[in-house]
């Protein structure tokens, strides 16, 4: 046991070997763990052992090349580990702790590297009476280091993956190594409270992003004309951002040529939202999707059921899962292959 103690106190926890992960608590009463393995709070805990006196243990076998956030778990109350100094937001208000798998590692192409091209960034502010919640919304703008036309990714939840995902920079290296051909951004803001209500296959949203964002874009950056080339803009989201992206692809394919969705939540306390009867029952749209999800997603089995409806309807789709849960830090890490697939050089 001073064994498992130096090596907690040195290399931190959980302890890592081969494919099993050790947890380690110690105190006098262990409180339980929860994380993307139980679904949070909303699955099972996980109970920690005993192995010594004020000290406890749970053994977990992964995947090699997992990355999952997890914390201890008392009486309805988050308990920080100690011996984990890795702490990442959840967005709703919480840090968890996060650890990778020997086969696994946050992308490189969030840093920003100086000997590269880089594209323009902006920030605006859109004011709207009718469609949003607020009245007003911050939307970033972002030109790629091209005078050339290039296509539009219309980017949901913009100040997350502005902030959290590092977005630009990804695009940026994509760019700059070849790996897709210029794009240009534009990141509206979410509505905060109303973001539910506003992704959840909203029409008011569909109309904010025709009538406001896209005007913004084609005055400021320099774009391809998507009358003269229908589809060519993409629209990308996660979670509910994910939902709201299909849904708009379905909607008006003319534009949204090109969806990103990344653990859409195509179905909303079990009940399957509208996108699944436009898939089913109506016309076949020509567009392309990418769809990524976690295996430790609640989401895990909606999205694939979505992706097997898009192959019998005969959707252009392409579909990846990764041993991962649902947060920031995996779409970030997984958002470069449906870039690359969507928007590659030709």
């Amino acid at each position: 046991m001073d064994t498992l103690l130096s090596r907690a106190a040195e290399g931190g926890t959980p302890i890592i070997k081969d494919d099993t992960v050790t947890f380690v608590w110690r105190g006098e009463d262990a409180p339980q763990l929860i994380g993307d393995m139980t679904n949070w709070e909303w699955g099972d805990p996980l109970t920690l052992t005993q192995v010594a006196p004020a000290l406890w243990t749970h053994t977990l076998r992964l995947p090699h090349d997992a990355y999952l956030e997890y914390t201890f778990w008392q009486e309805g109350e988050r308990l920080a580990d100690p011996l984990n100094p890795n702490i990442t937001p959840d967005g709703l208000g919480h840090d968890n702790h996060y650890f990778y798998m020997p086969g696994a590692a946050p992308t490189t192409l969030t840093r920003r590297k100086r000997n590269l091209p880089h594209g323009a960034v902006a920030r605006h502010i859109v004011e709207e009476e009718f469609l949003i919640a607020g009245r007003k919304r911050p939307v970033i703008l972002y030109q790629p280091p091209t005078s050339e036309p290039c296509p539009l990714l219309v980017v949901l939840d913009g100040q997350d993956y502005f902030r959290r995902a590092g977005l630009i920079n990804i695009v940026d290296n994509l760019i700059a190594g070849g790996r897709i051909r210029p794009i240009a951004l534009a990141m509206p803001y979410h509505g905060g409270s109303a973001r539910g209500v506003e992704y959840a296959c909203s029409e008011a949203t569909l109309g904010f992003l025709g009538e406001h964002v896209l005007p913004l874009a084609r005055k400021e950056l320099a774009l391809l004309d998507v009358g003269a080339n229908p589809g060519a803009f993409g629209i990308l989201g996660a979670s509910m951002g994910g939902l709201m992206a299909l849904y708009a692809g379905l909607r008006a394919p003319q534009v949204f040529g090109c969806v990103l969705s990344q653990s859409g939540a195509f179905t909303l306390s079990e009940v399957d939202t509208v996108v699944w009867d436009l898939v089913r029952h109506g016309p076949l749209r020509p567009v392309k999707v990418w769809m990524g999800v976690g295996r430790y997603e609640w989401l895990l089995d909606c999205n694939r059921r979505m992706h097997t409806l898009l192959l019998e309807r005969g959707y252009d789709v392409a579909y990846e899962e990764y041993n991962t849960g649902h947060n920031y830090p995996a779409w970030r890490n997984n958002l470069p292959r449906g870039l690359q697939l969507l928007f590659g050089r030709p």
